[in-house]
C-alpha cells in the first residue's frame, strides 16, 4: 500500500475530488474496493493526492495543461520527454504509462525498448533525440543544458514549443520524485539497496592487510 491511506469517497465532498473519483473510479470506492485503472494500474495517485484537494487540483491542472489541443508542441515530444523522465528518474508507473501512450501514438515495439539506451539508437529522427537529450538534462543535470544542445533544440522547434517542453518535462521530473516519495502508483516496493546477511560468525576487524605478492 502507499504510504499514506486512500480517502474513501465517504470522507469527501471536495467537488474536483468527486469529479476525479467518478472519470478514473467509476461506480466504486478506490479506499473500499480497489482495482485497476484502465492501463492496469493500482490507480492510487488521486486517492492519496485527496487528503490536500488543493494539491490534487493543481496536479490535475498541470496534466490537463500537457493533454489540451491548445498546445503548439505535438504530443508525441512531450511524452517522449516524459518517458524517459520517468526511465531517468527511477519512476515505475511514469515510465510504464508513458510508454503505452506513446504506443497508442505510432511508436514501435523497437522504439520504446531504446528509450533506456536512446543514445545508440537508430530508430530516432533528430528532433526526437533532441527532445530526449534535453529530458536527461532536466532529469539528470538539474537542468542544466549546453549550449549545442540548446541550439539543436531551437532549430527543431519554436520558443513557444520549447517553453511547453520544459515546463512539462520539468512538471512530471516533480511528479516522478513525489510518486516515489510517497509510493503510488507501480512505484510501492521496498527499498532494494539494503546490508545483506552475513555467516553469523563474521566479526570485521580492522587489522593491517597482508602484503602483496611480488609481480617481478
Amino acid at each position: 500500500m502507499p504510504r499514506l491511506p486512500l480517502v474513501s469517497r465517504a470522507d469527501i465532498d471536495d467537488p474536483l475530488v468527486q469529479f476525479m473519483y467518478d472519470r478514473k473510479f467509476p461506480g466504486r470506492d478506490p479506499a473500499t474496493q480497489p482495482g485497476q485503472t484502465a492501463s492496469g494500474a493500482p490507480g492510487n495517485y488521486e486517492a492519496v493526492l485527496a487528503h490536500s484537494p488543493d494539491v490534487l487540483e493543481h496536479a490535475v491542472r498541470g496534466f490537463y495543461l500537457k493533454q489540451t489541443k491548445k498546445r503548439k508542441l505535438p504530443l508525441q515530444y512531450m511524452e517522449l520527454a516524459i518517458a524517459r523522465i520517468g526511465w531517468a528518474c527511477s519512476c515505475r508507473w511514469m515510465y510504464s504509462e508513458h510508454s503505452k501512450i506513446l504506443r497508442g501514438l505510432g511508436y514501435s515495439e523497437e522504439a520504446l525498448a531504446d528509450i533506456p539506451a536512446w543514445q545508440t539508437s537508430d530508430r530516432f529522427d533528430h528532433a526526437e533525440r533532441a527532445v530526449l537529450a534535453y529530458a536527461d538534462c532536466i532529469a539528470l543535470d538539474h537542468g542544466r543544458v549546453p549550449d549545442v544542445l540548446f541550439a539543436r533544440l531551437e532549430a527543431q522547434f519554436d520558443a513557444e514549443q520549447i517553453i511547453e517542453l520544459t515546463y512539462v518535462a520539468s512538471m512530471f521530473m516533480m511528479n516522478a520524485g513525489m510518486i516515489r516519495a510517497l509510493r503510488l502508483e507501480h512505484d510501492d516496493y521496498d527499498e532494494r539497496v539494503r546490508e545483506m546477511p552475513s555467516p553469523p560468525e563474521y566479526r570485521f576487524v580492522d587489522v593491517e592487510p597482508a602484503p602483496l605478492p611480488s609481480r617481478d
